[in-house]
């Protein structure tokens, strides 16, 4: 037996988001009242609450004027482990997208829908409908566990999917919030359940093993402080790679015997993508083995595992304080010893796995049972009838006429299931007549594009994204075809900040929005995003996307090997190679010298700082390299003296 672990010190100084938290009793205060005024938005604090129910303030930037007071608006985020969108439910959120949104969806690359565009006096009216229609919005943000992901694929033949599905609905009901705040608030006090919960969940909630509950009547698991920051948890199948497993806090993947029954899972901990520009001590990361867990025993993990950051994450810098950190700052080993000490058993070693592939189940499909599933690509997850494309109008169609279930995937797309081969030509046909291409008819580059909805909703947002990258990729493009690598492709990410929302730290060719016209471009990471890429330029004008690119898509055409990916070549000829070849490179020749060095150096500069080196290697006509290595070597010089 693994004695309990010691109490964590009390912090000498909370960060202001924990006081919020304390004084909300359980996510009500002082939410209840500001949604009672008459102000269009709320105030900070309400602010931070309402996160927890699934909603976010924002104001439409574009809609900003001198002098007046902002276009306030509220996002609504579904909470649907696994992507299950029922018929009922995806028919209500398109009618109230249409009534209280911006007439459009946005699929997350969590697997929730979106509704922008709702006023404070409709919040609870969309709210309630979308609680009785079968769905959720408590948990789907906030600092607490947030949508559990599983891979989309309805296989009924395919006993890892349906446990993977299964298990993803439970450990989302076992860390879902017990406050009855949700109901309080939303429904008037009204106790809605749209499903039972499963015996073993409840059983496991109120099980206090070492220390992981706490003596909080309401929130036995998460304290009236929650979670230090967001967690993430995903449950896959081995080989199936259509969640980014390695971007989670919590990753499982279902081990199976001979006969295919569940045996456990093999658990990965500490990825997270979220970082801050200019801030080092943040940075994106992908998750440790852990090791292995029996099914019995997989929620009293679970919660050890929570415990462990509940108890030791940090709560005064939340630039600090997700999980990543914590396992990053003990190291692997320590923190498979702590969360022992919750678990109060060892963890046994990790089962072997095969390779990672990412998936995406476009297309046509049978599901195992005489039915069909269909993948349909939604380009940037925007669910929406625009000109040519009708693609809101034809999913309304669909589901009406076929009232079929639906699961959204980790790439903003979804797939309609429980089709009737009879119904396969008519369903295909409204498709078709709406605009919606099939998957071969899909350039690879957007078919695996992602990109963050940024402005003009985020606050957070820096930079264009989801309306940048049908251009960027439409360059991107005509540069291949250009340089006659017209058969190639790779997974681009985009985003109009550091926080990483559409994981472009796992991407082939990341852009990170720094300036409302110039990104991080990140390269490196590899086609079924088991590797992280690494940032290769701190700032790039979006304007000079093609002279940045040129020279390194011909180095990959020269020296790429047969079948290599462009991130993995990236990875293998490494980054000074690339920064030698660009800096020498002549466009009129597509020639470059190619460095003899083996030896990887990086160097990040600040923006401001690559600005005034670009602007003065330009006025000097150096390479940014030669002046770089100058100014660096003379100030060595003078420190020597």
């Amino acid at each position: 037996m693994v004695n309990a672990p010691p109490k964590q010190p009390t912090p000498p100084k909370l960060s202001k988001l924990e006081g919020i938290k304390e004084r909300s009793h359980h996510l009500r205060h002082p939410l209840i009242a500001e949604l009672q005024t008459d102000a269009r938005n709320i105030p900070e604090e309400a602010i931070q609450i309402l996160k927890f129910h699934g909603s976010y303030q924002q104001d439409n930037r574009d809609n900003r004027a001198k002098g007046q007071e902002k276009d306030y608006q509220f996002m609504l985020r579904t909470r649907s482990p696994g992507g299950f969108i029922p018929a009922q439910l995806y028919q209500t959120l398109d009618e109230l997208s249409e009534t209280y949104g911006n007439h459009t969806l946005r699929a997350t690359t969590r697997q929730g829908f979106q509704i922008h565009g709702i006023v404070k006096q409709n919040l609870k009216t969309v709210m309630a409908a979308i609680i009785h229609s079968m769905g959720s919005t408590l948990g789907a943000c906030g600092d607490l566990n947030r949508n559990v992901m599983a891979p989309p694929a309805p296989y009924v033949n395919r006993p890892a999917y349906v446990y993977a599905q299964e298990y993803a609905n439970r450990i989302a009901d076992l860390l879902t919030p017990q406050t009855g705040a949700y109901y309080e608030i939303w429904l008037d006090g009204e106790k809605f359940l749209s499903a039972e919960e499963h015996p073993e969940v409840k059983a496991a909630r109120q099980r206090n093993t070492n220390g992981t509950n706490l003596d909080d009547d309401e929130e036995p698991i998460y304290g009236q402080h929650y979670m230090p920051r967001k967690f993430k948890i995903a449950v896959t199948v081995p080989g199936d790679n259509s969640i980014d497993l390695y971007t989670q806090d919590v990753g499982l993947v279902v081990i199976l015997d001979d006969q295919d029954k569940l045996q456990g899972f093999n658990v990965f901990v500490g990825g997270g993508m979220g970082r801050t520009h200019k801030k080092e001590e943040t940075f994106a990361r992908i998750a440790d083995p852990l090791g292995y867990v029996t099914k019995e025993d997989v929620y009293d993990l679970v919660k050890a595992i929570v415990a462990t950051q509940r108890d030791y994450g940090d709560r005064q810098q939340r630039r600090h304080a997700r999980m990543k950190y914590l396992v990053n700052d003990w190291g692997i080993d320590k923190f498979r010893s702590v969360v022992e000490q919750y678990f109060g058993k060892s963890i046994a070693p990790s089962r072997p796995l095969p390779e990672f592939k990412y998936e995406d189940y476009l297309g046509w499909h049978e599901q195992g049972d005489g039915q069909l599933f269909l993948g349909i690509s939604i380009e940037n997850g925007r669910v929406f009838d625009n000109g040519k494309l009708q693609l809101k109008s034809a999913l309304r169609q669909i589901t009406k006429q076929y009232y079929l279930p639906m699961r959204l995937t980790a790439n903003h797309n979804l797939i309609l299931y429980n089709i009737q081969p009879g119904d396969q030509t008519a369903i295909q046909d409204i498709l078709k007549n709406a605009g919606v291409l099939a998957e071969t008819e899909i350039d690879p580059l957007v078919r695996y594009a992602m990109a963050c909805p940024a402005l003009p909703t985020c606050g957070l947002a820096i930079a264009e994204s989801e309306r940048a990258i049908p251009s960027i990729l439409d360059r991107i493009r005509a540069l291949l075809n250009k340089l006659d690598l017209s058969d190639q492709h790779f997974v681009v990410r985009m985003t109009g900040c550091p926080n990483g929302c559409a994981r472009p730290y796992m991407a082939e060719l990341g852009f990170v929005g720094i300036k409302p016209t110039a990104y991080q471009l990140w390269l490196g990471g590899c086609p079924n995003q088991t590797r992280l890429a690494r940032t290769f330029m701190e700032v790039m004008p979006i304007d000079e996307l093609e002279t940045t690119l040129e020279p390194l898509l011909v180095f990959f055409k020269q020296k790429g090997k047969p079948a290599e990916s462009f991130g993995d070549f990236c990875d293998r000829i490494g980054f000074d190679a690339l920064r030698q070849y660009s800096d020498t490179y002549d466009p009129t020749t597509q020639t470059g010298k190619i460095s003899s060095s083996r030896v990887r150096h990086r160097v990040n500069l600040r923006a401001e700082v690559y600005d005034r080196l670009k602007q003065t290697a330009s006025t000097q006509g150096k390479t940014l390299t030669e002046l770089a290595s100058d100014a660096i070597d003379l100030y060595l010089q003078n420190l020597s003296q």
